[in-house]
């Protein structure tokens, strides 16, 4: 049966029949395109964790140089389509011991409101896998950017290990003024430690910890340890501590420098902390989403064309002689 025949019946004429076939031809060839710049792009991330939001927005830029145009919504149900969304996982364990002899301090950031880079700092230890037995990793963030300021990957949950993550912190952020820094992490023993006080004392800096049993007080800290492990951690086979070690550093660096945050208004840690991009409208405050007093800051969006240069868009010898490495393995769900 010919077309003119067929587009009669209906009422429709032939421009129209061909109209509407070149249009979903083109759609076609739109959402190849389209999902080779993903795959392209989760290559160069080394993660297909990140979400429809990251994407996106990451992504503009290319799909302005195709002449494609495709909102949110649409991106979600292409990816849901080809079978390309973001599986949930579940989250494992954490690492905390608490009770020990050594002096915990007070909780000094409820309602803190933060204005800028290196004023309040975060620390968390969290259980990463190996072929040859548990890591730790620790991690130093910087809460307003959300930067990874320092960190450290040991066999071990000694004091010596969290204090090779602080000095990594004050190294990079050697003209920071520590009456101006507090730094918060839980009741650790590491954290606790003579090795670790004296050197946040020996710089002026503040010390904040959290209350006992009260995880949520360092709920920044355990975030950016999910992030980390949601989407690279659990996806790579860790053979050993020197692997691991590789393995981190290119994470941590791909985090800072290419991650995009909804928080940071699509920015990434690095441009925030290192070129005091202002984050939102608002001011922080501790324990709050946003503060009430509105402020008068820069929105800016991170140029995030695929190529562009940011692009794509244990125990220390203050604690116990008589603590087992056994009392520290990880036994509690998160």
């Amino acid at each position: 049966m010919s077309i003119k025949l067929l587009t009669g019946l209906f009422g429709k004429t032939r421009q129209a029949y061909y109209k509407l076939t070149n249009q979903d031809i083109k759609q076609v060839l739109e959402e190849e395109i389209i999902l080779e710049i993903i795959k392209k792009l989760r290559k160069k991330v080394k993660t297909s964790r990140w979400g429809v939001r990251k994407i996106h927005s990451l992504i503009k830029e290319d799909l302005r140089k195709h002449s494609i145009k495709m909102g949110r919504d649409k991106l979600f149900n292409l990816l849901r389509s080809n079978n390309m969304l973001v599986k949930p996982r579940k989250r494992h364990f954490f690492t905390t011991q608490s009770h020990h002899w050594l002096r915990k301090y007070e909780y000094l950031i409820e309602n803190m409101t933060i204005t800028g880079p290196n004023q309040l700092w975060v620390s968390d230890i969290t259980y990463v896998y190996s072929e040859d037995g548990p890591l730790y990793l620790y991690l130093i963030t910087d809460v307003y950017s959300q930067k990874i300021v320092g960190w450290y990957i040991s066999s071990n949950l000694k004091a010596e290990s969290a204090v090779n993550a602080l000095k990594m912190a004050l190294k990079d952020n050697s003209n920071l003024t520590g009456e101006e820094l507090t730094h918060h992490s839980d009741r650790g023993v590491q954290y606790c430690s003579n090795l670790y006080v004296e050197i946040l004392k020996g710089k002026n800096i503040k010390i904040s910890m959290t209350h006992p049993g009260s995880p949520q007080e360092n709920s920044i800290a355990e975030r950016i340890n999910g992030i980390l492990k949601n989407e690279w951690i659990y996806d790579i086979d860790l053979k050993n501590l020197r692997h691991a070690r590789k393995v981190i550093r290119g994470i941590v660096k791909i985090y800072n420098e290419m991650r995009p945050h909804q928080s940071l208004n699509y920015s990434t840690p690095h441009q925030i902390h290192e070129k005091v991009f202002k984050r939102h409208d608002a001011e922080r405050i501790m324990g709050k989403q946003y503060g009430k007093k509105k402020t008068e800051l820069k929105k800016v969006q991170p140029n995030c064309a695929i190529g562009s240069e940011i692009s794509l868009a244990g125990c220390s010898s203050a604690e116990p002689a008589s603590v087992s490495p056994d009392l520290f393995t990880c036994n509690k769900q998160e």
